[in-house]
Order: C-alpha cells, then sequence, then structure tokens
C-alpha cells in the first residue's frame, strides 16, 4: 500500500529547508546546499520508515542511520531535534560554536543520534557496510523461529565525494560480495562538489560500477518535489533482502536559494536576501528565523511514537525468547552492556626465560586460538593476508553468504579482501553497531593505507584492534616498500590510540589483555615476523602497565629503553657493557600510550632521574625524546635482504648498541651534570589538555 501524503509532509520539507538556511547562516559557516536538496528524502526515510525511538537513542535494534556526506550535517541536527533526540532549538543555534552539541560535523558519543563520526568522505557508507555485517552476524547468531531479535536496516546518506573516495569503493565491492540486504544507500545525485559540476572530474557511471559490485540499483528522477516516488524506491530497498540498494536520488543543491543548482551554494551561507525569498517561496514570514510549526513537531513526534512502540514489542518479544533461550539472552545482554565473558583472561598464554624463541605474529595466533573460544564477540579478518597475519583461530567459520556455500553469517571470520582502508572503515562500522568486538589485520606497514578510518577509529572512541605484522625490517627480503619504518610515529602520535609492539610472549599476551579491557580505546598489535626469545623479567603484570623494568642495576650507568624485536638486541649489548664494567638498566616500553596513564612516580621508576637513557628500536627515531636523552634507530628507509644482514647494515646489532651506549655514558659523565629524567618536566602528561572524546 503506497504512502498518503499531506498538505502537513510539504510543510515538514520546506520546514527543514528554511531551518538549513538559518542554522548555517547564523553560525556563517556550513553548508546549507545539500541539507535543502536533500530535504524531501531526510523528510521522508525519518518520518515514515525509520524505525528509532528518541527517547532511547540506544535501543539494540534501531534502524541505524549514517550521513556519510558529514558536511551536510545540518540537515541531519535538525532532523534530531524534530524527532525529540537531545538537540534543543539552542543547539542548533549554536551550530559549529565552541562546546556546542552541533559541531561541525557528526560525532558520535557526542551528539544524540549519531550512530558513527562521518566528515571525511567515503568513511560513513563504508562504516554503513560494517553497520550492515554486524546486524547479519547478530541475526544469524542470535535469531530463533518466532524470535526475530535483530532485524534492523542501515539507512546511508552519500554524496558525490563519497563515491570518489577510494574507500567507499573497497567497502561497497565487499558489502556486494557479502549479498547484504540489509543495506540501503541513498545517493545524492546533484552533479555538484566544490570544485564546480562533476563534468570536471566525475563522469563515470555510478550505476554501472554497483551493478558490477552486485548492488540493486533504483532511479527517482525527480528528488526535489516527488514524495511519492522517494516513498517507493525506499519500499522497494527495504524489502529486497537478497542484495545491498542503492537508490540515485537526483535533486537540485541548495533547492529553493538563488543559486541552485551550482557550487557556489555548496560551502557557504546563503546571502541574507536570498533567504529572505526563500521563505517567501516556501511560504514562510521572511522576518522570521528558526521556525517550526507545531504540525510538523506533531509529525515527527508520532514517528518517534511508533519507533517507542516498536521497541516496546521488541522488548516483549525479547523477554520471551528469555524464557525459551536464557543462555543467549543472557549472552545479547553482556554483550550490549560491554561486559566481557567472567574469566575469559585466564586463558591468556604465560611464558617463562628459555621457552622456545617464537615470532610475535606466532604468539598472536597462540592468543587467539586461545581466547577466541571464550570472547564470542571477537570477530574479524585479514586484508588477504591469514596465512602471513596468522589470524585465523582454529574452527573459525567464515562470515559468507550461505549461498557461497563459504561460510554463513553466523561465522566469525571475515575475508577482507586487498581492501585495507576499507578493513578499517567496515571494522569501525561493526563496533559502533554494539555486541561486537571487530580486529583486521595487515603489514604494519599497510595500516597507513587505512590511515583516514584509523584516525576516525580513535577519535570515535571505538574498540578495534588493529593486528600488523611484519612490524620492521627485520620483515627482510621486501626491503623498504614493506618496511614500516615511520608508521610507529603517527599511530603513537594519534590521540587515544594505544600502539603496542611486544617484545616476547608475556608483552603479546598483555598487549591483547589491554586492548580487549579497553572498551573506548583501539589499538594496533605491530608483530615481528622473525622469532622472538622468551624475556627473563618480562610477566603479563608488567607489560599491561605499558612499560616496566626488565633488568634492574643499582646506581646504573646507563638506562637501555627499547621495543619489541629489539628488546633482546639490547639485552645482549648489556652483556657486552657489563663486561666494560658498566652498569645498566634495561627497560622495555611495548606501549607509549599506556605507560603514560601510569602515575609519575612509577613513570620515573622505569625511566629514572641519574643515568642518561638511550632508546634503541628499527624505526624512526621520531617521538623518543619524550622517553630518551639519546636515541638509536633509523633515520632513512630500510633495505632488502636477509632480516639479520638488514640489522647488520644499519649497525642494529649488540656491538652496534653497545658502542653507542658506551659513548652515551662517557659524554654524560664528561659533562658532569646531573642528568634528568626526560619524563620529569614541568607540564606533565597528566596536566595537558585532552582531546579524547
Amino acid at each position: 500500500m503506497a504512502i498518503q501524503f499531506t498538505d502537513a509532509d510539504q510543510v515538514a520539507v520546506n520546514t527543514i529547508r528554511t531551518l538549513a538556511a538559518d542554522v548555517v547562516a547564523k553560525a556563517n559557516s556550513g553548508h546549507p546546499g545539500a541539507p535543502m536538496g536533500m530535504a524531501p528524502v531526510a523528510h521522508v526515510l525519518f518520518s515514515k520508515f525509520l524505525n528509532f525511538n528518541p527517547k532511547d537513542s540506544k535501543w539494540a535494534n534501531r534502524d541505524r542511520f549514517v550521513l556519510s556526506n558529514g558536511h551536510a550535517c545540518a540537515l541531519q541536527y535538525i532532523i534530531l531535534h524534530l524527532a525529540g533526540y537531545k538537540v534543543s532549538m539552542d543547539d542548533l543555534k549554536n551550530f559549529r560554536q565552541i562546546d556546542s552539541n552541533t559541531p561541525g560535523h557528526p560525532e558520535n558519543h557526542h551528539t544524540d543520534g549519531i550512530e558513527v563520526t562521518t566528515g571525511p568522505l567515503g568513511q560513513g557508507i563504508s562504516n554503513a557496510v560494517g553497520l550492515a555485517i554486524a546486524q547479519a552476524h547478530m541475526g544469524a547468531t542470535f535469531n530463533k523461529d518466532g524470535f526475530p531479535i535483530f532485524t534492523n536496516k542501515t539507512y546511508c546518506f552519500l554524496g558525490d565525494g563519497c563515491l570518489q573516495e577510494g574507500v567507499s569503493s573497497e567497502a561497497s565491492s565487499l558489502a556486494g560480495h557479502l549479498q547484504l540486504g540489509n543495506l540501503i544507500a541513498i545517493y545524492d545525485d546533484n552533479k555538484i562538489t566544490i570544485d564546480g559540476s562533476t563534468d570536471v572530474s566525475f563522469t563515470e557511471d555510478v550505476e554501472a560500477r554497483y551493478r558490477s559490485y552486485g548492488w540493486e540499483v533504483i532511479h527517482v528522477t525527480s528528488g526535489d518535489a516527488d514524495l511519492t516516488a522517494i516513498a517507493g524506491a525506499i519500499a522497494e530497498a527495504r524489502d529486497n533482502n537478497t542484495k545491498p540498494t542503492m537508490i540515485v536520488l537526483r535533486t537540485t543543491i541548495g533547492y529553493g536559494s538563488l543559486k541552485e543548482g551550482g557550487h557556489d551554494v555548496h560551502g557557504s551561507p546563503l546571502k541574507a536576501d536570498d533567504i529572505k525569498q526563500l521563505k517567501v517561496k516556501f511560504g514562510f514570514d521572511p522576518e522570521k528565523t528558526f521556525v517550526v510549526p507545531e504540525e510538523v513537531y506533531d509529525l515527527y513526534h508520532k514517528a518517534g511514537a511508533a519507533g517507542a512502540q516498536k521497541e516496546a514489542e521488541w522488548k516483549q518479544n525479547l523477554d520471551a525468547y528469555k524464557g525459551k533461550y536464557a543462555t543467549e539472552h543472557s549472552e545479547i545482554i553482556r554483550r550490549f552492556e560491554g561486559r566481557l565473558p567472567e574469566g575469559w583472561e585466564k586463558h591468556l598464554p604465560t611464558f617463562k626465560a628459555g621457552d622456545a624463541a617464537v615470532a610475535s605474529r606466532k604468539l598472536s595466533e597462540n592468543v587467539l586460538n586461545a581466547i577466541a573460544p571464550h570472547i564470542p564477540e571477537l570477530v574479524g579478518g585479514s586484508a588477504d593476508l591469514t596465512g602471513s597475519n596468522l589470524t585465523r583461530w582454529k574452527g573459525a567459520v567464515d562470515f559468507q553468504p550461505p549461498s557461497t556455500g563459504l561460510g554463513d553469517y553466523a561465522g566469525r571470520y571475515f575475508r577482507f579482501g586487498v581492501r585495507e582502508h576499507g578493513m578499517t572503515a567496515v571494522c569501525n562500522g561493526i563496533a559502533a553497531y554494539g555486541g561486537l568486538i571487530p580486529f583486521g589485520a595487515t603489514f604494519l606497514n599497510f595500516v597507513s593505507y587505512a590511515a583516514g578510518a584509523v584516525r576516525l577509529t580513535a577519535l570515535s572512541n571505538l574498540r578495534v584492534l588493529n593486528i600488523a605484522t611484519h612490524d620492521s625490517i627485520g620483515l627482510g627480503e621486501d626491503g623498504p616498500t614493506h618496511q614500516p619504518v615511520e608508521t610507529a610515529a603517527w599511530l603513537r602520535a594519534t590521540p587515544n590510540m594505544m600502539f603496542w609492539r611486544p617484545a616476547d610472549g608475556n608483552e603479546t599476551s598483555a598487549a591483547y589483555a589491554v586492548a580487549l579491557t579497553s572498551a573506548e580505546t583501539p589499538s594496533t598489535l605491530a608483530l615481528s615476523r622473525q622469532n622472538l626469545p622468551q624475556l627473563e623479567g618480562s610477566t603479563l603484570e608488567k607489560a599491561s602497565k605499558g612499560g616496566y623494568v626488565l633488568q634492574e642495576a643499582e646506581n646504573a650507568d646507563i638506562t637501555l629503553v627499547s621495543t619489541g624485536s629489539e628488546v633482546c638486541i639490547v639485552v645482549d649489548a648489556a652483556k657486552q657493557l657489563r663486561e666494560q664494567g658498566l652498569k645498566v638498566r634495561i627497560s622495555s616500553l611495548p606501549c607509549f600510550e599506556v605507560f603514560n596513564q601510569q602515575s609519575k612516580e612509577y613513570r620515573l621508576s622505569v625511566l629514572p632521574n641519574g643515568a642518561p637513557i638511550m632508546s634503541v628500536e628499527a624505526y624512526s627515531t621520531f617521538g623518543w625524546n619524550e622517553y630518551a636523552h639519546e636515541t638509536f634507530g633509523l633515520k632513512g628507509w630500510g633495505a632488502s635482504g636477509p632480516y639479520l644482514k638488514v640489522y647488520e647494515k644499519f649497525d642494529l646489532t649488540p656491538n652496534g648498541v653497545a658502542s653507542r651506549a658506551a659513548k652515551v655514558v662517557e659524554f654524560y659523565k664528561k659533562r658532569g651534570d646531573k642528568v634528568w629524567s626526560p619524563v620529569d618536566k614541568a607540564i606533565d602528561y597528566d596536566t595537558m589538555l585532552s582531546t579524547a572524546h
């Protein structure tokens, strides 16, 4: 049965358009064009289709909405306000102002009703793929006959810019392969980007591309006004459960403005006279601003009430489910409360000195094999490097469409293909859905391919694990194209990102222990290709502090601090130095971020006053001045050859470390001044302003 529209629906569309003009004009900043052009489809979706409850914005089976073209966020904030979320009229008036509830692009954990942080183009549609994957998995895992617990759809608005970014292609290709019939993308086909008409740079056949991905494509040629056609397209897409759907919606950017259809209305406020004529055209008083007729509030509140009723019915069904499937019910509740299974950490492997030397990528595999059966919400996979990353645990089932015969939607292991950026953005969506902890894996060097998504993981406070093997020049023969000398620096510089580089088995288990219990912080685990010895003095508990003393020495002449595969080199160098009569302390610093969270007293116990501190790491030394007086590392790219020969080429050997350490000791003794730890600062880490959300 076709949806019937009334005059109130048109008033609502025009209200959204005039509010968009007012919101951006008052801020004197923003993008009015797309909100004005997409007002009809936003109204139809939220008032007629989307299952949401503004009084409980985290209801588990709500439909998810993603604004991938996040510059159009005035549209989303207006809709959230009309629908009754915690977005007030004052919030709209404070758009893009300091500490407002309505920042310049949507941010989850900041504004009620925002599912994922968008703005960098292409990320939102990729997150939407992750949200759709999460629903498919949760439905396959928990739904029973008569108990459709997880049935929600994911809707995403996106524009030409999103479709030009490569990350959207990666994720959309994956979505088509996975036959995600719960995903509906609505493409704002307005033919405009910042530079002007898309004719200057973007003339491909988008429809053909998405059909080749395995998507259904529907056209609406009159997106500016034909509410019935828009509703029909959304209904058709919603009811197609065999493949994702793209609705190609032809709109006019800045519809109603004197500059409609041009790029001038994309990223600049409308002039005052333009806003006045716009309001006259749409039946509003040109002298009044931020006007919402009561009939519009009534219409949206009715939609919200319908969503609340659906949630109430869902909860009743969940209660009945509990009576028949008590174990599954308690599992759902536990997951969405963010609690890990009781006692999971007891399964983490521990090691003692003298145990066999093992590559940390293999140690990571051991951890996954040990804990995956006990943390069923842990899901993930590799960007076509499963055999190298060692991320597929024993007995894992692949997440695949059942029709392929390759797995099923209840499977927990993902074949992401060679799509590092898409993989990470998809993992962000999976994490944002709730009830799941995702990981993606590749070589550390190729985490840089995913930098845009990695940054948003941290900004969004999402528990996503990046498992990054082949972490240094130690990968050897593949050479400098694959050897990540600078990657650690940018990951360590990323706020709210834990970069772990474990030196042995206990440190690897510690990395997983902290990563999995850090509900609002992502982690990158940098893991070696080459074997590493189990170190005397390492424990899971000590490593969990991010840094600790591996070997103590009273009245030390020098402290050597290192990470990962270089710690064992430092241990051998220290033996040589002791033979020369020097007293050497050794500290391991597997995670700067976690170490920085410890008390100053503890940090000074690891990196104390009184003797010079020298760092050793097979990376760029950038960033080590926070922890060491002198640094020894790489000042250029790596080299191709057997890994031991590569280390020798750069003098990263026990002899090379020992000779430099001896020079450091001699230099500071000659200088004669008291040596203060770099940790001992007037402006301490704990007093710095944090930008973490």
